[in-house]
């Protein structure tokens, strides 16, 4: 590839909206541009690195068993009614109407389609187990798209589906997609870790996320550093804190905390450890024709609330709301701020996290405006709670679920997703084989995902200095660049040049030769925003020693190097990139 025939279009500044690092370089270096909110168009040199992401993604998906095909981008609405989805999933899938007036989405994911395919294709179970996958568009109608394309409204997505007789088979599959999406995300070049994961909105009983490791990152990702334990922190089990309630060691008494409606504030105000405190969250569940259901939660102050967990406690598993105001003073007398479990006007279901049910003189709201209890104990002063269970998200020295350590928290960004369905979706849709007894039986089925367009975002955000992006080699959109300083002046410049690039593209380098006979300074700054692992710069002061300039994109300083020797010296340092 030459320069002058390649687009190169790069920016000295990056668009106001651009806020991340990745973002920024990708529109500074020409790879993507805007084309409305959440939306891009890849430019040549954005493709290249979406495909050999692809690419590497279908040698080990291939390698893996799998089959690949391709779905549509609109999908019949009848689909989602089956499984339950068209009302269930939200504003983010986009529904439209063709001229005839039937309902169709703009897909976001595609577990109705394959199923729908699975039912008419496979009737006996000699036809399992299999995996089929594509790599495809997909849309979802984010409230706020930001950070380019990280959170876009459309992007690229290879999602694959097993299909297996039994639970054993399924399970097989799993593992067979877990170890693959390993074998990807090292190919890659990337930092990640592979870590326990809630499902979501997919549905299913087991999944697994893959993390690459970024300062950015959404998510917070626990880890034992003396184990193999990861977990995403909505899944990761938090454990108590204490190993017994202590005996009451002073009376309850209502202390003035006027202004101090956080727990932060009235341990401030009296001069107590935060983790004396007791922090309460109301919530409400409602069923069709009766009054909605108080729930009070309570967790020690210096933590914080896992929803997920929440939603999985019995009771508030089928949904549920923060109470309204309204509700919140007709239950306990007074507004948010100043509430407890003691003494509430109206019977609540007192939901206490475990280290909450074991302490003793702890400090919580006293249901009325600017004053908190202080000494209040369990039995003594208000009954047990009503369930104990694990509320909160764990903190950093917390100990190990496995019990080998203490965790430690790092943020990442979710690039990969695998989920056990199980009959989620089989069951919904009805796909059924037939068994080795000739009788029906419900397919067990797997779903794995990895977004394509977003690995090339968090593989900046992991890999780039001031200057520019600095790409692993595996997906770099090309991988040495050839800097002819003196183009349009020197043969002897044209021609070790020409020489270099023909050799690296006999040894099958991925290679530019910049012939735009640019001034260096320019040429320089343009390749080290693109981040290619090797530059090379042609001059014909050089030459005239016999030597060029070989430099490593990680690398500070340029080698000088003997002409004869800069392929051998290249490939050397293309394997440490």
């Amino acid at each position: 590839m030459r320069a002058s025939a390649y687009h190169i279009s790069t920016l000295k500044e990056a668009p106001n909206d651009a806020e991340i690092a990745s973002h920024q370089l990708m529109m500074r270096s020409g790879m993507i541009r805007k084309l409305a909110g959440g939306i891009y168009n890849y430019m040549p040199l954005g493709l290249r690195v979406i495909r050999k992401v692809e690419h590497i993604i279908r040698e080990e998906m291939d390698a893996a068993g799998a089959l690949e095909l391709l779905m549509p981008v609109v999908q019949p609405a009848e689909l989602w009614m089956e499984s339950g989805r068209w009302e269930q999933y939200g504003p983010e899938l986009l529904r439209m109407k063709d001229r005839h007036g039937r309902d169709f989405v703009l897909q976001p994911t595609s577990e109705e389609v394959i199923t729908d395919i699975a039912r008419n294709e496979i009737q006996s179970w000699r036809h399992l187990p299999v995996n089929f996958y594509h790599i495809q568009t997909k849309f979802r109608d984010e409230r706020r798209p930001r950070f380019g394309v990280m959170r876009g409204r459309e992007f690229t997505m290879k999602d694959a589906y097993s299909f297996d007789r039994d639970v054993a088979g399924a399970q097989k599959s799993y593992q067979v997609m877990f170890d693959a999406y390993m074998r990807i995300f090292a190919r890659l070049g990337l930092t990640f870790r592979a870590v326990a994961a809630d499902t979501g909105s997919i549905g299913g009983s087991q999944s697994h996320e893959f993390q690459v490791i970024a300062d950015i990152g959404e998510d917070l990702i626990v880890y034992d550093p003396q184990s193999d334990y990861a977990a995403n922190i909505e899944l990761a089990p938090a454990p108590c804190l204490l190993t017994e309630r202590a005996a009451a060691g002073a009376p309850m008494q209502t202390v003035a905390t006027p202004e101090a409606t956080k727990c932060e504030l009235v341990a401030e105000m009296l001069k107590l450890p935060l983790s004396q405190t007791v922090k309460s969250i109301v919530l409400a569940t409602e069923q069709e024709g009766k009054p909605a259901t108080v729930w009070l939660l309570l967790i020690r102050g210096d933590h914080e609330l896992n929803e997920i967990k929440v939603g999985k406690v019995p009771g508030l598993d089928k949904g549920y709301r923060f109470a309204t105001e309204a509700e919140i003073i007709e239950h306990f007398g007074c507004k948010p701020g100043y509430l407890g479990p003691v003494a509430t006007r109206l019977p609540v279901h007192v939901v206490a996290d475990l280290t909450v049910a074991k302490m003793h003189d702890f400090i919580c709201g006293a249901n009325q405006e600017g004053a908190h209890l202080t000494g209040v104990n369990w039995v003594r002063d208000l009954p047990e709670p009503s369930l104990v269970t694990d509320l909160r998200n764990v903190v950093e020295g917390d100990r190990a679920p496995d019990g080998k350590g203490t965790l430690a928290i790092q943020r990442g960004i979710e690039v990969g997703h695998v989920f056990y369905l199980g009959t989620k979706y089989s069951e919904a849709l009805k796909a059924t084989f037939l068994d080795e007894n000739g009788k029906p039986a419900l397919m067990e089925m797997g779903c794995y995902g990895i977004g394509v367009t977003r690995i090339v975002g968090a593989a900046i955000e992991q890999n780039h200095d001031a200057k520019g992006i600095v790409w692993p080699r595996a997906i770099a959109p090309f991988e040495v660049a050839i800097c002819a300083v003196g183009w349009g002046k020197s043969e002897a410049v044209r021609q070790a040049s020409e020489k270099l690039y023909l050799e690296l593209k006999s040894r099958g380098i991925d290679v530019i030769l910049d012939d735009r006979d640019q001034r260096p300074g320019i040429m320089f700054a343009e390749w080290e925003l693109i981040g290619p692992p090797v530059r090379i710069t042609v001059g014909e002061r050089g030459l005239n020693d016999g030597v060029v300039e070989l430099l490593g994109r990680k690398q500070t300083e340029a080698a000088r190097v003997p002409l004869a020797d800069c392929v051998t010296q290249a490939l050397s340092l293309l394997e440490s990139a």
